[in-house]
Formats: structure tokens, sequence, C-alpha cells
């Protein structure tokens, strides 16, 4: 789930403070199977988003808002669906030799404004995302750094630098902007420039976005048009922080689909509301890292971990719907399953963590609160509002163990905007509740190694030697083969708790008038509009 924009100070904003992450590309044009009714063409969707996705520029944020709404009015070069096959989408052939791919474009393909989209157009794209002055959260997280692109007719040919097992795969979560957008990106900011199905034709920030239908799009994932019977004329997002709101409006038909992370969800389920959904990760914890915090210290980080009860914080933050969490990598389509977490993530133990405290000198007041140097143990907490309900309650149950050891913290739920600044730009928090979700482990890269936020994308500072030797392992090793070697990696993350994962959920979008696919968003050209 949902949104922020980039700090004018740090690194665009990374997919990380949603709950569903970009990195789940659109992929069958098809309508959902097992459809209930008759469609009607001409007809508006409205979606319902929890949060504004601020400025638009597709290439300089990841967050899940933007990357639904950019889904409406941007293509990427090829698709993937649910199964993890790739499709086509703007390029029509590909193929991969080593650290060279080479992609065909399909032709005919326009821009909103009409003019041609052409392989020197998506060279241009890759090249100005690949650049590190440019600091797309792209680059690492879906274009592999040091790619450079070149055009010649409709080829479009990309030379990595090193091997990239999950390229195809990334290029599905990058979209392309047209010249006009490549050329003055203020336009990017509060309109659109793609070759998209749709085109924004009115942004009301904090309201809604209006987009609509462009009659000569026939190029979208496996050949998608928005001709298909069914598929909506209009498309309005309207921005609902509530989720019971949001929901009354899904039962009355005024919203056509919405995603709901909380009890809402069953009410919904019992009216027989159409839904499609996906496991998630929704459940991760991360610490501040930064030398001038607390929990800098791998001790106070162990303790803090080891004085949780995460299983009880899983129900609480699931309402009982949930399940462990697993890996970083859940959301379909995935190219590895295993579990890295269930023997590595330290477990429950209030004295241990209280004796951890005492060694680090850390000692307890006679308020309770443990003290260093004059200096009181109290930390800042900050967790997402698309956590919705459960995620409150999960918090303030998390503060409650943590008082219990002799810690004081502060919490505070903020909106995607607000959390983006501060993990990403002013470093004030210690402790933060962002749920990181992508599809394959190559994604999690620039997130928990490398430069630190401001200046790259790994906002915890996290910097763990086992993890990135066993990275550099799994990259030369082909896609799936390597699986064995990322969950190596992993697991040693959440053995030193510099992550802690905890809690999956299914989380579903609910359909009243309409059905679609879901992968990792909704699915622009699956959408089908229902008759009364």
């Amino acid at each position: 789930m949902h949104t922020f924009t980039r700090p004018a100070a740090a690194v665009a904003a990374a997919a990380t403070a949603a709950l569903v992450l970009a990195g789940c590309a659109g992929g069958g044009g098809n309508a959902p199977t097992g459809g209930s009714g008759e469609y009607v063409d001409g007809a508006t969707f409205t979606l319902s988003e929890v949060a504004d996705p601020g400025a638009l520029d597709p290439q300089l944020s990841a967050v899940s808002s933007l990357f639904q709404l950019s889904q409406f009015a941007y293509d990427a070069l090829v698709s993937i669906d649910a199964d993890g096959e790739i499709g086509s989408q703007l390029a029509s052939d590909w193929v991969v030799d080593g650290q060279t791919v080479t992609l065909t474009l399909n032709e005919g393909v326009t821009c909103s404004d009409g003019t041609e989209f052409t392989a020197q157009t998506a060279a241009d794209n890759l090249n100005w995302v690949a650049d590190p002055e440019n600091q797309s959260p792209l680059l690492g997280s879906f274009l592999p750094p040091g790619l450079t692109a070149t055009a010649e007719g409709s080829t479009l040919t990309l030379e990595l630098s090193a091997p990239a097992p999950f390229v195809l795969q990334g290029l599905a979560n990058v979209h392309m902007v047209c010249a006009a957008g490549l050329e003055d990106r203020t336009i990017l900011t509060a309109g659109t420039s793609g070759t998209g199905p749709y085109v924004l034709t009115e942004a009301v920030p904090n309201d809604h976005y209006t987009y609509e239908a462009r009659e000569d799009y026939t190029w979208g994932p496996n050949g998608a048009s928005t001709a298909d019977e069914g598929m909506p004329a209009k498309v309005i997002a309207r921005i609902i922080p509530n989720e019971t709101t949001a929901a009354n409006l899904l039962t009355t038909g005024e919203v056509n689909a919405s995603t709901i992370v909380g009890p809402d969800a069953q009410r919904l389920e019992s009216a027989g509301l159409f839904s499609a959904g996906e496991e998630v990760l929704i459940g991760e914890q991360w610490y501040n890292q930064g030398e001038t915090h607390a929990t800098s210290d791998p001790a106070v980080r162990m303790a803090l971990t080891q004085a949780l009860d995460l299983a009880e914080l899983q129900k609480v933050l699931t309402s009982g719907a949930g399940a462990p969490a697993t890996r970083l990598t859940v959301v379909a389509p995935s190219a590895c399953t295993y579990d890295a977490v269930s023997g590595n993530t330290p477990g429950t133990d209030v004295e241990a963590a209280k004796a951890l405290l005492d060694d680090a000198g850390w000692v307890a007041g006679a308020d309770g609160i443990r003290a260093k140097d004059g200096q009181q143990l109290a930390l800042s907490f900050l967790y997402a509002n698309t956590l919705g309900t459960g995620g409150t309650s999960a918090a303030e149950l998390a503060v409650q163990q943590w008082e219990a050891i002799g810690v004081k913290v502060d919490a505070a739920q903020n909106d995607s905007t607000a959390l983006t600044e501060a993990i990403f730009g002013t470093g004030a928090w210690d402790i933060a509740w962002v749920p990181l979700n992508v599809n394959n482990p190559d994604q999690v890269i620039g997130f928990v190694s490398g430069p630190a936020a401001p200046e790259g994308t790994n906002f915890a500072g996290i910097q763990n030697a086992d993890y990135e030797a066993a990275v550099a392992e799994a990259m030369a090793i082909p896609g799936v083969e390597g699986c064995d070697t990322w969950q190596e990696a992993e697991a040693s993350l959440f053995a030193s708790a510099d992550v802690v994962a905890f809690a999956n959920s299914v989380i579903k979008t609910y359909g009243s008038g309409a059905e679609f696919e879901r992968v990792g968003v909704i699915v622009p050209t699956s959408i089908r509009m229902l008759a009364d």
C-alpha cells in the first residue's frame, strides 16, 4: 500500500514505505476469469487510494500508490504475469545472452501527445535512470547499476556491467517516459507523458486524479487494447485515507475498487464482493543504524528484538488472519520461494534482552527507564498509516513490550509522505515499521546495503558483511539456480536483527461493479466494468 514523494534533499522516495511495493508490473490483458456478469462499455472506474502519490514522475518514486497510477499512463518494455511469465508490452521480442539484452520494439507505438515512441526514446529512458546523479530509486531496484542502452532502428540493446539474474523482471517495473517528458521533466510532476492506455486529464492532489482512455492503444500486455469489451472509458483515483469510509463507498457502489487491510474486509467478504488478493509481507521492522542513534549498537537492536513477542504481534497486526513471515520477496511472481526467517530471527527472551542492555551500559533508573552517560534510552518509533487499525494496535503492543525492558518509546503513525521524509531525508527515527515488498531478491540489495540515505536507498544504514558476500555469489548464478544462496543472504539479515520480518498477510483489493486482475497492483487492461 501506498504513497509518498521524493524529498528534496534525499534520494528519490524508494519503494519501501509502501505496503505493497511496486515490483509487480501488470501482466495479461485478458478479463478476469470467473466473471459474474455482462460487461459494459463507456463506464467510469473509480479507484480508492489511501494516500496521495505526490509528484507523479514515474522514475523518481517507486511507491505503490504512484506505481498504481503510473500503470494507467505508462508502459514498460515487457510485462510479467502472476505466474512470473514475461510477456510483451512495448517490446515484442527479447533475448538475454549473458550480459547483453536485446529487445525489438513494437511498431506503431505512440505517445499520448501523438508522437512516436522509438527504441532511441527507450534507450534515453534507461540511460537516465542508470545515471546515479539522477537519483532514481529504480536504479539498483529494477535496473542493474552500470547498465548502458543503445538503439538502432527498432532494436534496443542493453549492456550490463555485471550479471543480473532477474533483468527482465526488473525491466517490467520501469515505466517508459515519452520524449517530451524526458526533455522537460517538470511536466511529469502533475501531468503524464507516456504511451499507456490512459492519459491524465485532471490532477487535484489529496483529492482525485482523472484519466481518459486512449482509443488507439493496442500494445498493452500481450496485445491488450482499450477497445477490449468492458474496458472503462474513464478512471478516477480518489484519495480516501480512511478504510472504513472506502469500504462504505464500495458497498454503495460509489467506489469500484479499494484495497482493504483491516477488519472492514470481513464485512466486504460477507457481502460477497469480488476480490483479487495476494500474499505480502506486512510486518517488517527496521532500526536506524546511523552513528548518532542508540540503535546503531547491535546489542540494543538485539535487545529490542528479543523483547518482542513476534507471534502475538503478527496476530494483532493481521487481525488473526495472517501468517508468519518467510522472506523479503513474497509478492507474486516471486522467483525464489524459501523460508529465511524461521530459525534465524531471534526469539522472545525478555531476560536476555535486559541482560544485553545491562552489559551495554544502559542502567534502569528510579522511573524504570534505562539511561547511559546521562542520556535516557528514549527512541522514536514510526509506523505507516497504511497498516490500518491492526497496525495501530500492534504498535501499541510493541511499545508496551519495549517499556517492559526499560526503553522509552515514542510511537507515531505517519502517512507515507511524512514517513518517507523521515527515513530518506531527515533521519529522525530510531525504529520503523516499513513493509518492503518486491518480487525478486536482487531488488532488495539497494535497501539493505550500499550508501546510506540520503546518499543512497539504504535508509537504515545496514552494513552486513555476510549478506554482501552471499549476494556477490548469488548475482553470478543464473535466475532461480541461485535461490539457495539468496536465502543464505537474507538469513544473515534476520539473524543479526538488521531486519525483523514477522508477519505476512493476504491483501485483497475488493471490487464493486467491476472485476480486475491484481499483480502487485490492479492491471489497467484487465479491468472490466459490469452491467447493473
